[in-house]
């Protein structure tokens, strides 16, 4: 039996997201550790102080009967916690999943850059934009891995490309610049999301990593959901005019991140990025 360790590494989760959230790992036959706890909360838009979110985050990546560890939900303050927690003995334990999005992009980044691990960009059940439909995806990615084909609806720039699938929410990538966990798009295939940022502030955070040199030799880029971001045709003009100069393949409308019905990315794996198909499929570069 699968054995799931829920964690807060961020916000702090109402009680009746929790049960929801337990009840429905449940219900797909997993064993689930809960590590939530209403903590001390410093601030009240953390779980926890970042010590104790830190612990939980070790206590449950350490524990050799834990298969995979799922944020409950995002929010604000991953980041809090990064430099508390021991990558060696981490890296000692031996791979382990790693499941969630939005905030928790930061520790996507962190495990990639310092575990070398693949991880799923993916809904959480006691986030805002959970459902049933984003949960399958989920459940099938824990249960049933393997290839998957994430579709868009809309080559922004034409082409095929091979490579790593990497990236998650922007504004945690652009927040990301500048510290040890930053790493580099290089030879990869950017995956791109967020909610609630008009126009300009996506502006600013794309030139920022455009002017870090994070996007410096990356293959391709996905765009996904942006969620209540303004006037989809002002987001897409904007995605087009610092993505275009690269001179490699977009595909756009790619729906994952916070939205109904959201894909399970998974990140840090091969792929291949076609604009004819619209399409990307894991696995397969």
């Amino acid at each position: 039996m699968t054995t799931v360790a829920l964690v807060a590494p961020a916000g702090p989760v109402a009680p009746e997201r929790l049960e929801r959230a337990l009840a429905v790992l449940g219900s797909w036959g997993l064993r689930v550790h809960n590590l939530v706890t209403p903590g001390s909360r410093p601030f009240r838009y953390l779980a926890d102080t970042d010590a104790a979110r830190a612990k939980l985050f070790t206590e449950a990546w350490l524990d050799p009967e834990v298969d995979v560890v799922l944020a409950a939900r995002g929010g604000y303050g991953t980041q809090r916690m990064l430099d508390l927690l021991d990558w060696p003995a981490l890296r000692g334990a031996g791979p382990t999943v790693f499941a969630g999005s939005s905030d928790v992009t930061a520790l996507h980044a962190a495990i990639h850059e310092h575990l070398g691990l693949p991880t799923l960009f993916s809904p959480m059940p006691a986030g805002d934009y959970w459902d049933e439909a984003g949960g399958e995806y989920l459940r099938r990615a824990l249960l049933e891995p393997g290839p998957v084909t994430l579709p868009g609806t809309e080559a922004l720039v034409p082409g095929t490309a091979r490579g790593r699938l990497t990236g998650g929410n922007l504004s945690l990538l652009a927040a990301g610049v500048g510290t040890p966990e930053q790493g580099s798009a290089s030879g990869g295939i950017v995956v791109l999301e967020d909610v609630s940022e008009p126009v300009y502030r996506l502006d600013r955070m794309l030139t920022q990593l455009l002017r870090s040199g994070w996007f410096a030799g990356v293959a391709g880029v996905v765009l996904g959901t942006w969620t209540r971001c303004g006037d989809p045709a002002d987001v897409r003009a904007l995605m087009l005019d610092p993505l275009a100069p690269l001179g490699v393949p977009v595909l756009a409308g790619v729906p994952f991140g916070h939205v109904e019905g959201s894909l399970t990315v998974p990140l840090g794996v091969s792929a291949v990025l076609d604009t004819a198909g619209l399409r990307v499929v894991t696995g397969a570069a």
